[in-house]
């Protein structure tokens, strides 16, 4: 079964420093058919404008993912990691006992474009860790793993049995992801348009999988989309 969430039904504000839509339920959007899926629980779409951020704030128990897809974003955390985030980059804070950062565009003109996912772990009170891969700015096509429970393949670990892969696809191009029984999977276009077994996905698009075996994307123009492999 599939079960298509578009994106102009998704909550949306503006804040002038911060354009943010929501795939599911956050901050002041409220839907409660849309509090998540699995252990997918926040899927934010952040488009920062040039000297904007996310001033210091603290989180706890939760595996925060952050993927950038244009522009750069200047983060910093009470572990003391400092860094610059670029297109193809990927971020991983697992909050743990408690960890404190602030994201910030680092250009003060030109404004950042970033997806913000937030997981459930499958256990609290683990020791806050932070991590980073990058994986270019779209020169790799098909599917490439960026975060897994083992950190299997160069991804980043998470403390959840959930597989984050990034699609990369040329025009014309597709990918299959076979789902293992019991498996869910959910699909955010970020760039581009494609067919989800024959269903048209365009950006900002969602789609949640259940009772499958296998799907394929294919790109009907240039694209890009996270594919989530969830128990």
């Amino acid at each position: 079964m599939t079960t298509i969430r578009r994106a102009n039904e998704r909550g949306h504000a503006n804040h002038g420093w911060l354009d943010t839509r929501h795939t599911f339920s956050f901050a002041d959007y409220h839907d409660p058919q849309w509090m998540g899926f699995r252990s997918l629980r926040v899927l934010n779409d952040d488009t920062v404008a040039g000297g904007g951020g996310f001033g210091t704030h603290p989180h706890r128990d939760m595996e925060i993912i952050t993927c950038v897809l244009s522009g750069a974003l200047q983060h910093r955390d009470s572990l003391g990691h400092e860094s610059v985030l670029k297109p193809g980059d990927v971020q991983r804070i697992s909050a743990g006992t408690g960890i404190a950062h602030s994201e910030f565009n680092y250009s003060p003109v030109e404004p950042v474009h970033f997806l913000q996912i937030w997981i459930q772990p499958d256990r609290k009170g683990v020791k806050p860790a932070y991590a980073e891969r990058s994986f270019g700015s779209g020169a790799q096509q098909g599917l490439t793993l960026v975060a897994s429970r083992e950190g299997r393949d160069g991804s980043a670990s998470i403390h959840q049995d959930a597989d984050v892969w990034l699609a990369r696809l040329g025009k014309g191009a597709e990918a299959t992801h076979v789902l293992k029984p019991g498996r869910h999977a959910w699909v955010q276009i970020a760039e581009g348009e494609v067919t989800l077994n024959g269903e048209t996905l365009r950006v900002g698009d969602g789609a949640a999988l259940s009772n499958e075996t296998e799907f394929t994307l294919a790109a009907k123009t240039p694209a890009q989309a996270l594919l989530f492999d969830l128990n």
